[in-house]
């Protein structure tokens, strides 16, 4: 229902007047609610409620109700919270992303009270009195207790974050790895991409979004938000590297170059010692938490301090002590470190060994000292020392770098910028196992950072040694050069230096008797290296498929998960994936998707997508024994059934499945069997499917199988709402193959008159002649798109319809399709005559007669030539002639091309000039365009339909003594060799035609 209907059939009462408003209201709310950044599920559910108040509303308007109080005041409670859904709406459809998740309890508690109160409002309209329909009561009365027991709550995934910040908040957490992990949880739940300037946008977004918030001056929101962004601005994604560093150096330059000693206050009166955790008891003196409670635990009830009794022995957190020890420790730990990367420069050995002792301590005792090392740009040096002759240095700079990598892609690239950074990591390789060790862990930190990992594998001689370590050491550094290598080989040229290593030979050996996390590695190195054909060969050929497919008999998801990757991966070489087939890896795929992927829709994303590329190898098969994919009929209908129960990414998986298998030696078998089932019915749905892929992909399948489909099916599943879905997708879908499948499903659909009625009436017409346009791309998906559409105008062109003829011809299709006939692809102009051939049935009984003259001849207006074919007066839009379109001459050039369907279709459209009475008329036409000659030449075409076409059209021709007289003697032999190989029936109609020709007599043997 429309607004505008609601609004003019009402009275005009202000009770109307005012509901009329509420009715635009919450058409807005409904036009909004669609796109909400949160809570899409709760504003949809109320969306739904208040749609089903409308049909309320629109009976309400019509009551010409004055001076109703109880109404009015009903009404009045309903637009405030109308209006307060739809403010509520906007904010949650314009306001940043972040901003609303921080704000999502105080979001769904709006969302219940609104709903409540508007049910509230529904119950107190006097609809009893007001004469509404008892149906109407009730429904009301049912809508108004679901909206009262609604109850809208946070996600499990939006409490957690929220009750994190509150934890990282009241702690006063200032851990690093804390924020990334929280930020990392926010783009996850807010759908923000974790790509560092993305997150950067929507922070600063967010940060804009507290501004507004100072400037509503709500103050207690203001402070809560601004705890926040202090604790995210600790996050490496929320600021860059720049900042940080112009922060961290604006504070230190602040604190002097001297480490201050700490206050007495920061000394526990047991220890002796400075407080980590200071806690108060009921005497107001403040302690270190283990050694009060120690003191307690022996017995004593008195204060250490004071010695007065205590009241209770409850301890309560001095939170303000514990951060200003935190704050004097940090000044401290940050002046220590500026004067740490002096020492490390030092040529004193020993000092310099010390120095990187306490720098390595520091590093290990939080990640904000970490931060600080590399603000202070000691990468540089720490590289330097990877050179020193002293071992010891030499290691404990390779762990301090470590450190320093992990959690910290500025770090990492920070390394690999320094000159000959990952040459010194390399060389230390080659060294002794403690150092090895060291390297290689340090390699694999780097290598995570996609700036850096290429450069790793570049590094001379950098794959050899890895290889040789992962093939002949089976501990810890030998488990981290094998991780390194699968990190690294994304690339091309890792992966070539890998294979002149043997590291295939020895992959496939840890694959079958390695250690479960050796597997795991080996498999995920297969499942994600990028891999040339012939590696993929290679590894093939080596036994791989073996090891692969028993590793999904494993327990664990994860495993079953990469052996499928890995399994994808290999067969994207159509080679490998036909002998996967035939090693029986598709049965162990189908068991494990259809019994055991439930739990996980991940597994059967990636189950899904080896079985579909499978299916594509199938397609490439040579001459040998066909293979097929799916052999019983149940694997068919459990396959493709799981496609009403799973997400787009295997739905889309399962229909290129089967869009493949229509494409292979089993495509017969397949397309019959999804015919039998309700596979028609499930692709018409999802044709109208919100995932683009979905969509695009079950209309290519659809096109596939619509050739099969029986008239009763067709009409069952393709109605008018079928037909406007795929008319929509031809205005405005940007995939040129779902285009050509569209218009192919259009094109194929039995030529029912009730189908091509509601084509006509949904406007398809217009928009299917728009594609023939532009006959001269030579894109193949272009001439594939207008092969179709020409295919398509055919169902309008129909002769049993003059309406449906008329209506293509006054839009212009005859002059385009005459131009097809010279441009467009064989089917296309195969197409394109079998149209024009019916427009030419329809000609004759549409040609006007010419009105003769009146009056003596010598005093009459000049006698109107009539058409040369049909003697009347013809035009293209109103008798569809061929002449009057200048069809002839092409039509003719097509009965020269080798392909038999379009000379076909070429010859029946001309043949229709001499149909009946027209054959002297038509004859003299086609004997100019030089029709006659090409006519006699497709008596010896390879294709009997053709010849017997030709050869009974120039029986009625020779039946005029012009036309015998001029082209008889060329036609003889060719009559001659009909009447000898011919088959029977051509036989005796080429002895009739030369009984014409005065070659046999009427009593020859040849009748």
């Amino acid at each position: 229902m429309m607004v505008a209907d609601l609004v003019t059939s009402g009275s005009s009462g202000p009770a109307s007047e005012a509901l009329s408003l509420t009715v635009e209201t919450i058409f807005e709310i409904l036009y909004n609610a669609k796109n909400v950044l949160v809570k899409k599920d709760s504003f949809k559910e109320v969306a739904a409620y208040l749609e089903r108040i409308v049909p309320l509303l629109k009976e309400l308007s019509r009551k010409n109700v004055i001076n109703c109080e109880s109404l009015d005041h009903a009404i009045e409670i309903l637009n405030r919270e109308i209006r307060n859904a739809k403010q509520l709406t906007l904010e949650c459809s314009k306001r940043n992303k972040v901003y609303l998740l921080m704000n999502c309890r105080s979001i769904v508690k709006r969302l219940e009270d609104t709903t409540r109160e508007i049910s509230r409002s529904l119950s107190l309209l006097p609809l009893a009195s007001l004469g509404i329909s008892s149906g109407i009561i009730e429904g009301v009365k049912q809508l108004c207790d679901n909206m009262q027991r609604a109850e809208f709550k946070a996600a499990i995934q939006e409490e957690k974050i929220l009750e994190k910040i509150e934890s990282g908040i009241q702690e006063r957490t200032v851990d690093r790895s804390y924020a990334n992990n929280l930020l990392s949880l926010i783009a996850e739940a807010v759908g923000i991409s974790n790509e560092r300037s993305a997150m950067k946008k929507e922070f600063e977004d967010f940060k804009s979004e507290i501004e507004n918030v100072r400037l509503r001056k709500d103050q207690a929101e203001a402070i809560q938000m601004d705890q926040i962004i202090a604790l995210l601005e600790r996050a490496d994604l929320a600021s860059s590297p720049k900042e940080k560093e112009l922060k961290y150096f604006t504070k230190r330059k602040s604190l002097g170059s001297q480490p201050l000693e700490p206050l007495q206050s920061f000394y526990c009166p047991i220890t002796r010692d400075v407080m980590v955790d200071p806690v108060e008891t009921s005497s107001g003196q403040t302690f270190e938490r283990n050694a009060i409670e120690k003191w307690f635990a022996e017995g004593n009830k008195l204060c250490p301090l004071t010695m007065t009794p205590l009241d209770t022995l409850v301890l309560r957190p001095n939170k303000t002590l514990k951060q200003s020890i935190e704050e004097w420790k940090d000044r401290n730990t940050m002046i220590s470190i500026a004067l740490m990367k002096e020492k490390l420069q030092s040529e004193d050995e020993d000092e310099r060994l010390h120095c990187l002792e306490q720098l390595q301590d520091l590093c290990e005792k939080r990640d904000q000292y970490r931060e600080w090392v590399i603000l202070e740009n000691c990468i540089p040096i720490l590289i330097q020392i990877l050179g020193a002759k002293n071992r010891d240095a030499r290691n404990r700079a390779l762990v301090i770098l470590c450190m320093l990598a992990k959690h910290s892609d500025d770090a990492k690239e920070r390394i690999a910028k320094v000159d000959n950074a990952i040459e010194s990591v390399v060389r230390s390789l080659g060294r002794r196992v403690g150092e090895r060790t060291l390297a290689v862990a340090l390699l694999l930190e780097i290598s995570k950072y996609d700036l850096v990992r290429e450069y790793v594998g570049k590094v001379q001689g950098c794959i050899l040694l890895l290889v040789t370590m992962s093939s002949s050491d089976d501990t810890q550094a030998g488990r981290n050069a094998t991780e390194l290598l699968e990190n690294l080989s994304f690339s091309d040229q890792n992966v070539l230096q890998m294979a002149k290593a043997n590291y295939f030979k020895y992959m496939l050996q840890r694959l079958s008797t390695g250690p479960e996390d050796v597997k795991m590695i080996m498999a995920k190195t297969v499942a994600e290296m990028e891999l040339t054909d012939h590696n993929r060969e290679a590894l093939f050929e080596g036994g791989v498929l073996g090891p692969l497919l028993h590793l999904l008999s494993h327990g664990d998801v994860q495993m079953k998960k990469v052996a499928i990757k890995a399994l994808q991966n290999l067969s994207s070489l159509p080679k490998n994936g036909l002998e996967m087939i035939r090693e029986g890896a598709v049965r162990p795929l189908l068991d494990l998707l259809f019994h055991h992927a439930s739990s996980s829709s991940s597994l059967r994303t990636h189950l899904t997508a080896t079985i579909k590329q499978l299916a594509v190898s199938i397609i490439s098969q040579d001459g040998q024994i066909p293979v097929l994919l799916l052999e019983s009929d149940e694997d068919i209908f459990n396959l493709f059934s799981m496609i009403n129960f799973t997400g787009p990414d295997v739905q889309q998986n399962i229909i290129r499945t089967f869009h493949a298998l229509c494409q292979s030696p089993s495509a017969t078998n397949i397309k019959s069997k999804l015919t039998e089932s309700s596979a028609i019915q499930v692709l018409v749905q999802l044709c109208g499917h919100d995932n683009l892929n979905v969509r695009s992909n079950a209309v290519n399948l659809f096109s596939c199988l619509v050739a099969n489909c029986d008239e009763a099916t067709i009409l069952e599943n393709v109605d008018q709402r079928c037909i406007e879905t795929l008319l929509l997708i031809m205005k405005t879908s940007c995939d040129e193959e779902e285009i050509v499948s569209a218009l192919g499903i259009i094109y194929t659909l039995p030529e029912i008159p009730q189908i091509t009625q509601c084509l006509l009436d949904a406007g398809a017409l217009p928009l299917i002649f728009t594609y023939l346009q532009d006959g001269k791309q030579r894109d193949p998906q272009k001439s594939k798109s207008i092969e179709n559409a020409v295919g398509a105008i055919c169902r309008f062109t129909v002769p049993t319809n003059m309406e449906w003829q008329k209506s293509a011809a006054e839009i212009g299709v005859i002059p385009v399709l005459v131009k097809l006939l010279e441009s467009g692809t064989t089917l296309t102009k195969q197409r394109a005559a079998l149209s024009l051939a019916r427009f030419s049935g329809s000609s004759f009984g549409l040609s006007r007669t010419v009105p003769k003259g009146k009056g003596l001849w010598c005093f009459s207006t000049p006698a109107v030539l009539g058409c040369s074919v049909h003697g009347g007066f013809c035009t293209i839009k109103s008798s569809f002639c061929l002449v009057e379109a200048d069809a002839v001459g092409p039509l003719v050039r097509i009965l020269a091309e080798p392909d038999p369907g379009a000379c076909e279709a070429s010859l029946d459209a001309l043949l229709t000039l001499i149909d009946g009475e027209r054959l002297q008329n038509g004859t003299k036409v086609l004997s100019e365009a030089n029709a006659i000659p090409l006519m006699i030449t497709l008596l010896g075409s390879p294709s009997p339909r053709l010849q017997e076409k030709a050869l009974h059209a120039l029986e009625r021709i020779f039946r005029l003594v012009e036309f015998k007289q001029m082209y008889g003697a060329s036609a003889q032999m060719p009559l001659v060799d009909l009447t000898q190989r011919g088959t029977g029936s051509m036989k005796s109609l080429a002895a009739r035609v030369l009984a014409h020709l005065n070659v046999l007599h009427d009593q020859s043997s040849y009748f």
